[in-house]
């Protein structure tokens, strides 16, 4: 029987075309001609005010904490149940990471906990949008203006997620994208910062362009480009960027997939939840079918599930360890407040496989197999 991968990049359009296209156009290094296509993308359909590509979201987040004019000693508000990536970004500036606890029903963190964590040396909140589904930006944003802090929306999974009609990444003062392959719309690695404050985007240029004023130069601003601030190398390929446009032609129809496979599991899983075996994501119109997930009763029942899944050749996964217990994490960070819920949740939760290409039989199979799993 064909395995059932959890991931599977794809090709959707004219991704071999575009990079053939930018290999004749003469122009393999970072801000050619499909930088600019994908920068005025993410411009007119995020409505941020200012898209650039990053090598990954790492280099998006790592930007963002320059930008945050991060100091040693500076305090960073983020949830524990994230990807490393988000925490190393401000501890690479010397910052400590406050960690703070999730809510139960979206697993994004729990605005009414963060003000509580909130110090003298508070520079910025980091939420994370899980899922794609979004945080509860307007209270995250009302405390920030009240306390003088940056925001920053890691929006690595929640590209076309939108709150209050507003898309995701679009709403903090800076938002981070991520093209992964494990993503919706991918470039194999990729990412972008989103940046929403027009404060920030004459120095996002010049760190981006390991700080050197190059884009000025090639505008005509000025007469030749030279090191002015501290930067590093964040663009990516033209390669890259070509492939990453001809997926964001398609970007609409991809999501329409991915929600559209997020409910076929929500609707042969119905029963399963009901009998009480698990609880499912949440989910909504908001959210971008990133992911789906179902939340075990222990983490006995989601290591004897995997198991039994592989055995059928089905390929789920877990994550993520929290940070808040990672050696680096109790070296680094602290926590802001207790964590019973990202204790609790990360030690129970199942990410089912999905990827753009997944057919409905694959759902069913999968869907089966848990029915099995649990009748046996």
């Amino acid at each position: 029987m064909k395995p059932i991968p959890f991931n599977k990049p794809f090709i959707i359009g004219r991704e071999l075309s575009l990079i053939a296209d930018a290999v004749a156009q003469g122009h393999l290094s970072g801000d050619g001609a499909y930088t600019r296509l994908c920068h005025r993308w993410f411009e007119e359909k995020l409505g941020c005010r200012k898209a650039l590509l990053t090598h990954s979201c790492t280099g998006a987040l790592e930007m963002a904490a320059i930008l945050c004019d991060i100091q040693p000693g500076d305090e960073v508000i983020l949830p524990s149940y994230t990807f490393v990536s988000t925490a190393n970004a401000f501890v690479l500036r010397g910052a400590v990471p406050v960690f703070v606890d999730i809510r139960p029903d979206t697993l994004n963190i729990d605005e009414s906990l963060i003000e509580a964590a909130i110090t003298a040396k508070t520079k910025a909140i980091v939420p994370v949008h899980y899922a794609g589904v979004p945080c509860e930006m307007q209270r995250i944003m009302a405390i920030a203006a009240q306390h003088d802090l940056l925001v920053v929306e890691d929006a690595a999974q929640a590209l076309l997620s939108t709150y209050q009609g507003q898309a995701l990444g679009s709403i903090g003062h800076f938002g981070c994208l991520s093209f992964h392959e494990t993503k919706n719309i991918i470039s194999g690695e990729g990412g972008a910062l989103l940046i929403n404050d027009a404060r920030f985007a004459e120095r996002a240029e010049i760190i981006r362009e390991k700080g050197t004023n190059r884009s000025q130069f090639f505008r005509g601003e000025v007469d030749k480009y030279t090191w002015v601030d501290i930067g590093s190398s964040y663009l990516p390929s033209e390669l890259v960027s070509a492939f990453l446009y001809a997926q964001l032609e398609h970007a609409d129809e991809i999501v329409a997939k991915r929600r559209s496979l997020c409910t076929a599991y929500a609707t042969r899983l119905a029963g399963l939840q009901q009998a009480g075996h698990f609880r499912m994501a949440a989910f909504d119109e908001d959210s971008n079918g990133h992911l789906f997930y179902i939340l075990l009763d222990s983490l006995d029942t989601r290591s004897r599930l995997i198991a039994y899944l592989k055995k059928q050749d089905i390929h789920p996964v877990f994550h993520y360890v929290p940070l808040h217990s990672s050696p680096a994490g109790r070296r680094y960070g602290r926590e802001g407040s207790a964590m019973h819920v990202t204790n609790d949740l990360s030690e129970r939760l199942l990410r089912l496989p999905l990827f753009y290409e997944m057919s409905e039989d694959e759902i069913a199979r999968v869907c089966i197999a848990i029915g099995e799993f649990f009748a046996g």
